[in-house]
């Protein structure tokens, strides 16, 4: 099947303050963002016509700006609205969501204190990040080659453009060898995530997870924290070192896009597609086709 490129499609974008046709929304090839990365943006899925996590989702967009230093023209609530107006514009009920702001192109330079802000919204249908087959029987991982950087080195706590270079630098690579994603390490030599999902491991019936003190601490992360205590299961957030993959017995991923899928291996390491990946794939499939956000996402306190 021929691919259909993101700038040749029908449809309509939110682009500051107003819906244009699809082929029209675009930006100078001097804009700040692209040469200098001040760029952040959200994922997010529709489910039923209804965006899982909506308020989260545009809450850390502008709190990535901010990160950045610059502040975004529209408040949470307008962007909500954005948002709604292009899944009605687009007809979309289930699919993806781009939020995406940049600096724009008045100065051109290192230093851009007087660009102005731009702010877009797509959407596009998107059933599943990896085909169903890959994601029931468990994806292929490979340890990437770079590394999550330090927080005094990068401004970790943003979904900003800019961190996810080595993330596509190190999906490339692990393609081309078969694998379907990367496992990240830390800046210290730790598991991290996947190139764009927080990693949970399985061992003795108990779940373990990364801390997220170099990475994001994900939105459907904190769901699935609190999905599995919901469950009974006990979770702990702590410092993971590979070697650890050797006694894991499940190993599964989450995020906006890959929802819950589960790994079947990393580098020399086998795993099941066990009870308790199946049991969390399964409760937060229900969870987003029942569009109920009482999952709370500040499971953490309950640790």
């Amino acid at each position: 099947m021929a691919m259909i490129p993101f700038d040749d499609r029908d449809g309509h974008i939110w682009m500051n303050g107003k819906l244009v046709p699809w082929r029209e929304a675009k930006i100078h090839v001097l804009t700040h963002g692209l040469h200098y990365a001040d760029c952040v943006f959200e994922g997010e899925r529709v489910y039923n016509g209804r965006i899982f996590k909506r308020d989260e989702h545009h809450q850390r967009l502008h709190d990535s700006a901010e990160i950045l230093g610059f502040r975004i023209p529209y408040s949470v609530d307008e962007i909500n609205a954005a948002a709604e107006e292009v899944l009605h514009a687009n007809g979309i009920a289930d699919g993806y969501v781009r939020p995406v702001a940049w600096r724009g192109s008045e100065m051109m330079g290192v230093s851009a204190q007087q660009n102005s802000v731009n702010v877009a919204i797509a959407a596009w249908e998107w059933p599943s990040y990896f085909t169903p087959e890959a994601r029931m029987q468990g994806i292929r991982m490979k340890t990437a080659p770079w590394r999550r950087p330090a927080p005094d080195t990068a401004p970790v706590k943003s979904k900003a453009a800019g961190l996810y270079m080595i993330c596509t630098m190190s999906k490339h690579q692990v393609e081309a060898e078969g694998y379907n994603d990367a496992l990240m390490l830390d800046y210290r030599g730790r598991i991290a995530e996947a190139t764009g999902a927080n990693i949970f491991l399985v061992q003795n019936g108990e779940l373990h997870t990364p801390v997220p003190d170099c990475f994001l601490d994900g939105i459907t992360r904190r769901t699935v924290i609190d999905l599995a205590r919901q469950h009974g299961y006990t979770v702990h957030e702590r410092a993971i070192m590979p070697e650890e993959l050797a006694k894991t017995d499940e190993v599964f991923i989450s995020g906006t896009a890959v929802e819950v899928t589960p790994v079947r291996e990393i580098d020399e390491h086998t795993f099941t597609v066990g009870e308790i990946t199946r049991n969390l794939l399964t409760a937060y499939d229900e969870l987003v086709q029942r569009g109920d956000e009482r999952a709370a996402s500040a499971s953490a306190s309950a640790a």
